[in-house]
């Protein structure tokens, strides 16, 4: 190919380059291996031909590479990348089994110029497979590659990258970055977690795409500064030309594997390496860059084991291991390990004892959290920490010494106030629904036990079993309750009481009558009339009602009980007596409307003989707001009787001799009925008896 028809084409491509930039993935740290580790490489293309604008425009959907390791060469990982033009083949084979990408990178130099890289962890295949030929198929890109042939920016390739151990190297640090960065131009790439103990025999490799034999202007690589080379294959001024630094092959058209020695190009201590990229013609994609030093450091790793606690205290017992697995010296004893509760410091402690390479200890500690602290926080372990988040041992890692985890310190449940519970002694089924205390409860995961004595509560043992339905032999009843925490198994012990409350003692009330006006079967009662004969008590609150239902309740409440008219006859009226306890107790009487006629005796005998003692006027209850006069034959006024007051038993109640016994003779009546419906017509019955009635002493 014409080299001017190159720098024509990739100026071009220039202009676009740093609008698109933007697309491609920072290179960075994607796995560490500390131990006696090193690393080899392979791959191949699928071009047939370097790439450019007067090249074949065809590519290959596999390719092989074979892998050699030697019998102390053990084989830790193996990482597949490959990339092409447009915007991805994601889903290949690998000696016939499908590999699908765990992970995706890209760049553009245009809209019209994309570029696309892959990975995917294959270790489990190499392991299966070992030594021998390696073949990548299904990776088509045969129908998207047209357009780019024109600008010689077609192509596709993969290299697998193998970390192995061997007992024969020194110990190092091996490191793989991965990303997806280009050039022409200008490219920088710090390389940071360094760690640099000595730089005998130090390296840096590279999975390179795109890159062209026969472009070199201005093109160069340096690592710290110095420019790198690794002659013949790898030229100060071409170092990305096709070739495999592992293989010494040349034909990798358009993709690079080398390697190069740096140990004249960093230092010892160094943390990060700077790595330099320039091309004023060669567009080149970096996705993969490892570097292997020696290096002799710890790496103190802590996990948290287990955390014991007691109920109701801030103390913690934690068990917590200290590691120094992924390292490439000891850890010295006494490295301090410090315990931080959202963030403060609650302990501090040390390793016990020295960590070769790989071991781990397991330690115990007890710390107190403060009350200042919430009951639910982080807590943190810091292996290599004195207490003010300092370290006193250089480590391979810095940034993975801590192990932390939400913890919420058991407490007891919270005990409410718990009220008795109280029923009426007059139901007809005495018994108690335990579990409605557990409504008074706000927390969650709960579990209620309820028992007949502290001790059983206590020890956890003879529960009641039918909390819903629990009935005692004797009354009040002391009930405990035991709350426990489903999640900490905390629990707490509350009391509360039954207690039967003494429902008010009624006695039968009278059925009340009135007489039969006109016919008409109604008539107005005054039910409250009874209220001194049920009960007599001032508390008592009465409630009449029409209706009575199945399961012993009342409806149809009557409002107005001292004016009540009747609505059949006879009428059962139920009434309710509720005392200050909220007990209630019912019983009812009849109103009756019949025909009236009273009759009035002519004399009588209070003498005690149980016999016409007093002057007992028949049906007079049904006239309740009567009222008789009782005058001597002077005309003196000696007696004025109702309904409230007893029968006339022959001794005065006005006039004089007052409250003492009159003498025989006889006495005159008037006996006023004041019935309201007679009111009403006064013609239908009379309102006024008088008569004479003998009193015999």
């Amino acid at each position: 190919m014409n080299k001017l028809t190159y720098i024509s084409i990739f100026l071009f491509l220039g202009c676009f380059f740093n609008a698109f930039k933007s697309s491609a993935q920072e290179i960075s740290l994607f796995q560490q291996f500390n131990g006696r580790y090193d690393y080899t490489a392979f791959g191949n293309t699928l071009n047939t031909v370097e790439n450019g604008p007067s090249s074949v425009c065809t590519i290959n959907t596999s390719s092989s590479a074979s892998l050699t390791l030697n019998a102390d060469q053990t084989m830790v990982a193996a990482y597949l990348y490959w990339a092409g033009s447009d915007d991805g083949d994601f889903d290949i084979e690998l000696n016939g089994i499908p590999v699908t990408a765990q992970r995706t990178f890209s760049d553009a130099l245009n809209n019209d110029r994309t570029f696309f890289a892959a990975f995917a962890d294959v270790t489990s295949i190499i392991q299966a497979e070992g030594n021998g030929v390696y073949t990548i198929s299904e990776f088509d890109l045969t129908s998207v590659i047209t357009p780019y042939c024109p600008t010689g920016t077609n192509f596709g390739g993969w290299a697998i990258t193998v970390i192995y151990e061997n007992p024969s190297l020194p110990l190092n640090q091996l490191n793989v970055y991965d990303g997806l960065e280009s050039v022409p131009e200008e490219l920088e790439i710090t390389l940071e977690n360094l760690n640099v103990f000595d730089n005998m025999g130090a390296k840096i490799g590279f999975i390179a795409w795109e890159g062209d034999q026969a472009l070199s202007v201005n093109e160069s690589l340096r690592v710290n500064g110095t420019l790198i080379s690794n002659f013949p294959l790898n030229p100060g001024n071409n170092a990305f030309n096709g070739t495999n630094s592992f293989t010494g092959a040349t034909d990798l058209y358009n993709m690079d594997i080398d390697f190069y020695g740096i140990q004249n190009n960093i230092n010892i201590g160094d943390t990060e390496a700077t790595i330099s990229l320039t091309s004023g013609q060669d567009f080149v994609m970096i996705n993969n860059i490892i570097t292997v030093l020696n290096s002799q450091l710890p790496d103190a790793t802590v996990s948290i084991d287990q955390i014991d606690s007691v109920c109701n205290s801030r103390d913690l017992e934690i068990t917590y291991t200290v590691s120094n697995t992924n390292s490439t010296a000891a850890l010295p004893q006494n490295t301090p390990i410090a315990f931080y509760a959202d963030g403060t410091l609650v302990g501090t402690a040390t390793t016990q004892v020295l960590l070769p390479i790989g071991d781990s200890t397991q330690q115990v500690s007890t710390v107190s959290i403060p009350t200042t602290i919430p009951n639910t926080f982080a807590l943190s372990i810091v292996v290599d920490d004195d207490g003010t988040s300092t370290g006193i041992v250089d480590e391979i890692n810095e940034d993975n010494n801590s192990a932390s985890q939400i913890l919420t310190l058991p407490t007891s449940p919270i005990l409410p106030m718990l009220p008795n519970i109280e029923l009426c002694d007059n139901i007809e089924s005495i018994v108690f629904d335990l579990t409605i205390q557990e409504q008074f409860f706000s927390e969650t995961f709960l579990t209620f036990d309820y028992f007949e004595s502290l001790q059983d509560a206590s020890n956890n043992t003879d529960a009641i079993t039918n909390p819903e339905t629990y009935s005692s032999a004797n009354y009040p009843a002391q009930i405990y309750i035991r709350v426990t925490n489903n999640n900490t198994l905390c629990f707490s012990i509350g009391d509360f009481e039954l207690i039967l409350l003494e429902s008010p003692e009624t006695n039968q009330a009278e059925d009340l009558k009135a007489c039969k006006l006109n016919e008409t079967e109604s008539a107005t009662f005054d039910l409250t009339i009874n209220e001194v004969n049920i009960n007599q008590d001032s508390n008592i609150i009465f409630t009449y009602y029409e209706t009575a239902t199945s399961n012993d309740t009342f409806q149809d409440e009557i409002t107005t009980p001292t004016t009540y008219n009747n609505i059949t006859n006879p009428q059962t009226i139920y009434v309710t007596a509720e005392n200050t306890e909220g007990c209630i107790t019912a019983i009812s009487f009849d109103v009756i409307v019949e025909d009236c006629e009273i009759y009035i005796p002519n004399g009588f005998s209070p003498n005690d003989d149980g016999k016409n003692d007093v002057f007992n006027i028949l049906n007079l209850e049904a006239h309740p707001n009567h009222e008789i006069h009782i005058y001597n034959r002077y005309g003196t006024l000696i007696f004025v009787g109702n309904r409230i007051t007893s029968h006339w038993n022959g001794i005065a109640n006005r006039g004089t001799p007052r409250n003492k016994k009159l003498p025989t003779g006889t006495y005159f009546y008037i006996l006023y009925l004041n019935d309201e419906n007679t009111l009403a017509s006064p013609l239908l019955l009379e309102q006024t008896y008088t008569g004479w009635v003998y009193l015999q002493n």
